[in-house]
């Protein structure tokens, strides 16, 4: 039996506990973290609880003294034991609002579910086989305060991910509403043109994914040139590689996009150079 944590207590994995006055249910009114587990410790664990604090602020919750980063790293690992998790995980928080209608919610203090799944040892190797992607443009994304968040309105990447596997595709790219590159469904994007690694600017709308910030932070030190600019379509499928990331598959390399097949050279020296230091955060 597998279990999952509902504002600090346990519970088996069929007890039912929201009901439907709850505003994340309603409204999708709040945000979410996945986060790694690995051998007992969180990965990218202060980067994490900083982006969710953060999209706390913008969504007006009230933060009370006990609903901390130490409190909630300490109730994930409680659960990962009791679930058998400790070895390596995905960690699922989910932060919501609780019961009200649009204008009056009961309080705004944070509610939270805790969940975790095992992960395969093998979790976060670079792909042989490359994934195939295309282009969703039935629907884009705009620019505003919520843009970067990891926020439960989730219904743009729901369709994009429903179109992909329409499709038989592994991903689907997301564009903005000026029809530029923004991420995936799952992932931030990254393009490979002439050695150098562009990826679209938090400006373009995607999300602040912490795998797509601790790549631009370290790439010139590990002997990359890395490039923030807008990306166009064609400067997809013109490019020379293509990889995705999050912090689950941590480095992803796609191998198709439309017609378009990329090599993944440069992207097995960025693994190289940039994945073995994970071990030790």
């Amino acid at each position: 039996m597998s279990y999952f944590n509902f504002n600090g207590k346990i519970y088996a994995a069929n007890t039912s506990t929201i009901g439907p006055e709850n505003r994340g249910l309603r409204y999708g009114d709040g945000l979410f973290e996945t986060i790694k587990m690995s051998n007992g410790k969180l990965l990218f664990e202060d980067d994490h609880f900083a982006r969710l604090w953060k999209g706390l602020k913008v969504l007006q919750f009230d933060i009370p003294k006990h609903f901390s980063p130490d409190s909630l790293q300490e109730q994930i690992l409680a659960l990962a034991a009791k679930n058998n998790h400790l070895t390596s995980a995905r960690i699922r928080l989910n932060v919501f609002r609780g019961d009200g209608g649009l204008y009056d919610a009961v309080n705004h203090a944070p509610n939270y579910f805790i969940q975790s799944w095992q992960l395969p040892e093998n979790n976060g190797d670079l792909n042989s086989n490359g994934l195939v992607l295309g282009i969703y443009a039935e629907v884009k994304k705009t620019y505003d305060i919520l843009s970067n968040l990891k926020h439960n309105n989730y219904l743009l990447y729901v369709m994009s991910a429903l179109h992909a596997k329409k499709e038989k595709w592994n991903d689907a790219i997301i564009l903005n509403s000026a029809n530029r590159i923004c991420d995936t469904t799952i992932a931030n994007i990254f393009i490979i043109k002439d050695e150098i690694i562009y990826t679209p600017p938090l400006t373009e709308a995607c999300v602040a994914g912490v795998m797509r910030d601790y790549i631009v932070r370290n790439s010139k030190s590990s002997g990359f040139e890395l490039i923030e600019k807008e990306l166009t379509e064609e400067d997809v499928l013109n490019a020379d590689e293509v990889f995705i990331t999050n912090t689950i598959r941590n480095i992803q390399w796609v191998q198709s996009i439309n017609d378009k097949t990329y090599r993944n050279t440069i992207i097995k020296k960025i693994c190289v150079a940039l994945l073995p230091a994970l071990s030790w955060l």
